[in-house]
Formats: C-alpha cells, sequence, structure tokens
C-alpha cells in the first residue's frame, strides 16, 4: 500500500512504521492516523512480522496534533475531537470496550509494539506512545504533554494510562504543568529506557529482533493479552486466564521447540505456533 504520511517497511521479523511529515515535526493528522491503523493492522497481520516498531522521520517523534486540527476546533467552537473519527465503545464484553478507543487498540494488536521516540514528542504523539508495549528514547531529547499550556485537558487516555506508568504524583507534575522533561528524567520516572542518539533506530530494531528471535512470539502474544486484561481484572480472573492459557501452551509447537533447543544448547527456531 502506497501511504502519503507515514514510511512502512520490514527488516526481517521487524516492521518499522515512521511517521513521515518530518517538516511538522512530524505533527498528527486525521490521514496520519488512518494510515498507521492501516500499518499496523497490516504488521499484525503479516505472518512474517513479530514485532513493531513506531519512530519519526527527521528530527522530531511526533509534535503532538497538528495546529490545522487546533485551529480548526476554535473555528468550530469545539474540540479538535469534533473533526476526528472516535470509536463508538460497544456493549458487550466490559474488557474488550476498553480496546476500542483512539489508541487503545494497540493493546490489543498481538504483536508486541515499540515507541522509538528520536526526536521531540508531545501532546497526542505522547499519548500514542503510553499505549505502546515499550519506549525506547534518544538522549537529550524531550517530551511534554502539553494539553495544560494550551488550555486543553488530559485527553486521548492519557490521564488514565499515564498514572500506571509513572505513578500518580509523577502524572499530575507533567500534566499539570506540561513542562518538557528530558530523556533522562524521563527514564528515571520508569516512562522511558534511552539509548545513545548515534544509531538509535538501528539500536531499537536490533533488541527488537533479538527479542522475538530469542523468545516465543506466541508465548509474547499471550502475555501482551495476559498483562493489559489484567488492568481490567480482578486477580482471581487474572489467575484463571493464565491457566487456561498454560493449558494451551503444553501443545503448541513453541513449548516443544522451547525444551528442545534448551536440552539441545543451540539457538531457538520458534514458529510462533
Amino acid at each position: 500500500m502506497n501511504y502519503e504520511e507515514i514510511i512502512y517497511r520490514r527488516d526481517g521479523y521487524v516492521a518499522t512504521i515512521a511517521l513521515n511529515r518530518p517538516d511538522k515535526l512530524n505533527a498528527w493528522t486525521r490521514t496520519m492516523e488512518t494510515e498507521v491503523r492501516s500499518a499496523i493492522e497490516s504488521a499484525d497481520a503479516d505472518e512474517q512480522v513479530r514485532i513493531i516498531i513506531v519512530t519519526g522521520e527527521g528530527r522530531g517523534f511526533c509534535a503532538g496534533a497538528d495546529m490545522n486540527l487546533l485551529t480548526s476546533a476554535i473555528d468550530q467552537g469545539g474540540s479538535e475531537e469534533s473533526t476526528e473519527t472516535v470509536t463508538a465503545s460497544p456493549a458487550g464484553d466490559p474488557v474488550e470496550r476498553n480496546y476500542q478507543q483512539r489508541f487503545s487498540y494497540l493493546l490489543r494488536v498481538a504483536k508486541p509494539i515499540v515507541a522509538a521516540i528520536n526526536g521531540p514528542c508531545a501532546g497526542m504523539g505522547l499519548c500514542m506512545t503510553l499505549f505502546c508495549d515499550v519506549r525506547f528514547m534518544a538522549e537529550h531529547t524531550k517530551l511534554t504533554t502539553a494539553f495544560a499550556r494550551r488550555g486543553l485537558v488530559a485527553e486521548h487516555g492519557i490521564a488514565w494510562m499515564l498514572p500506571r506508568l509513572v505513578g500518580p504524583m509523577n502524572a499530575v507534575d507533567l500534566l499539570y504543568s506540561g513542562r518538557a522533561v528530558g530523556a533522562a528524567e524521563a527514564e528515571k520516572m520508569g516512562l522511558v529506557w534511552t539509548l545513545p542518539e548515534e544509531g538509535f533506530l538501528e539500536k531499537v530494531q536490533s533488541w527488537a529482533a533479538q527479542l522475538v528471535t530469542q523468545s516465543s512470539p506466541r508465548s509474547i502474544g499471550v502475555m501482551k493479552r495476559q498483562i493489559f486484561d489484567s488492568l481490567f481484572q480482578d486477580l482471581s480472573e487474572s489467575w484463571e486466564m493464565a491457566d487456561r492459557e498454560m493449558a494451551k501452551s503444553f501443545s503448541c509447537e513453541d513449548f516443544k521447540e522451547g525444551v528442545a533447543h534448551f536440552l539441545e544448547k543451540r539457538e531457538p527456531k520458534f514458529s510462533g505456533r
């Protein structure tokens, strides 16, 4: 598929999606949102892909919502949300409803999603990264929630996810102040892992490739569901889910390979099945 505002490429098991409006610090648009979701869904459906990286072209990751969206909201007398397509929460399973929001669908993708924050990251761009499995950040890079400094509120799930990642007090600080936070401080909060700027994306891709060759892709996919479902479960529900999934694992190819490569003292050859 040809994209206008992202670049999609695959190298081995690793799919990389790059936000591609470098002259605008990859500010978020409706087109970009549609294309990112399309690329994520394509990667999730591709058996050759085991892990997905989202990064930015040029010197920025994502500067937040494009100013045209914000000025349009002023002209219309409503939030920029009114100019976007928002998925309604379906009736039914109370857990599944949580995965139908703007960025929360990323939690339901069976493959790990890694945010490679290569440059400035703000507002909506930051919100999106919070729903990725892992966040790497280049040294000397900064991020900001930005909302309070634009007269806005904590949108796009950030008020729910950020306290779970960094604790309520750090979340209050980041949201209320809207201040710029450097990579080292963000790492200290537990929000990101930092890497040197030189060869940053290549280092993230190397980490990703090693993860999905040394560990079973099937195990990772099941664990991802366990981890994020547990945010909406009590202990007994989470425990019962683990028991069900463990029983299924015993008959899977990756379990047999996991035992075999350990006993034979060789590199694993996981199939993901």
